[in-house]
């Protein structure tokens, strides 16, 4: 079950990211797809549930910076949408199944199929070849990058929501379920640009303010000729460096492209910020991967 060699180690390290195929079979990649068309079939999503997940700055603030829904998700199972899928009233304007951004945060908890692939022998082989002594599952989403309306994920930097002291503790597990490809929308990644540290941080504003969430400092402009991209078959893993820069552009084509990813932390000697808007809670500390 070794899935992460030598050479891929001192890759990942090098470029901030590393790409590996095979890590689910096919099959796997069907169950877990076929578990979440249950989960979507059976949502709940009253008027104020209707969140519009965007990675826009601005925009960021203005829906999930606003929304209790969002920053008491970590332990929790909530839906989040594509812009454009409600009327002025609220109300659905395309499917149900077809308007869904991701699901978050707390999948790897309470769904025991994915809780399995998150604990999996493989994803531990693969931590502690990259020499992690107490890693802990900080959150998870499901992300279904749908066909058409598919929206862009803007340059950014995952330390930027999940901060550490020291930096480089959190790292991204990105299982594609469908072939991730140039035209439903793969990620892009800037090479190297992990060991350039941050320069925005989402942070919790005081008690009984509004918004919620506000960002110190802003995010660098990146040339574009820099990102490289980063296709991956279905069943494909994609490791991200908490620090590495990587977007997704939106997604035109008729291909839905959907993924299973969540974080990692490094506990041993890290400090967690109290400022991030993810929390652990009484009912959901954040649960060790090694088992």
């Amino acid at each position: 079950m070794e899935v992460l060699t030598d050479e891929g180690v001192k890759k990942y390290q090098k470029d901030g990211y590393l790409v590996l195929e095979g890590f689910l079979d096919p099959e796997e990649c069907d169950v877990l797809k076929a578990r979440m068309s249950e989960i979507v079939e059976r949502m709940d999503t009253p008027e104020h549930c209707r969140i519009q997940f965007s990675t826009n700055h601005e925009e960021q603030l203005k829906k999930q910076g606003s929304s209790d829904y969002f920053i008491t998700s970590g332990d929790k199972i909530r839906f989040f949408f594509e812009k454009g899928v409600f009327d002025e009233k609220g109300e659905f304007i395309v499917p149900r199944e077809r308007a869904l951004n991701k699901i978050g945060h707390a999948l790897h908890a309470y769904e025991p199929l994915y809780k399995n692939v998150t604990h999996s022998q493989k994803v531990q082989n693969m931590a502690r070849k990259l020499g992690l002594q107490c890693p802990v599952i900080l959150q998870s989403m499901y992300i279904f990058k749908q066909p058409g309306i598919g929206g862009e994920v803007t340059p950014h930097q995952d330390a930027t929501f999940l901060h550490t002291e020291p930096l480089g503790r959190v790292m991204g597990v990105w299982i594609a379920l469908e072939d991730a490809t140039l035209e439903n929308g793969c990620l892009w990644f800037i090479p190297g640009s992990h060991k350039n540290g941050i320069t925005r941080r989402m942070v919790r504003t005081p008690k009984g303010t509004l918004p919620l969430t506000d960002f110190v400092g802003r995010e660098r402009g990146y040339d574009n000729n820099l990102f490289i991209p980063a296709p991956v078959k279905k069943g494909g893993v994609v490791l991200i460096h908490g620090e590495v820069v990587h977007r997704s552009a939106h997604n035109s084509s008729d291909q839905s492209r959907h993924v299973y990813t969540f974080h990692i932390m490094e506990s041993q000697d890290t400090h967690w910020s109290p400022e991030n808007w993810l929390q652990p809670t009484q009912e959901l500390p954040f649960p060790p991967l090694y088992t």
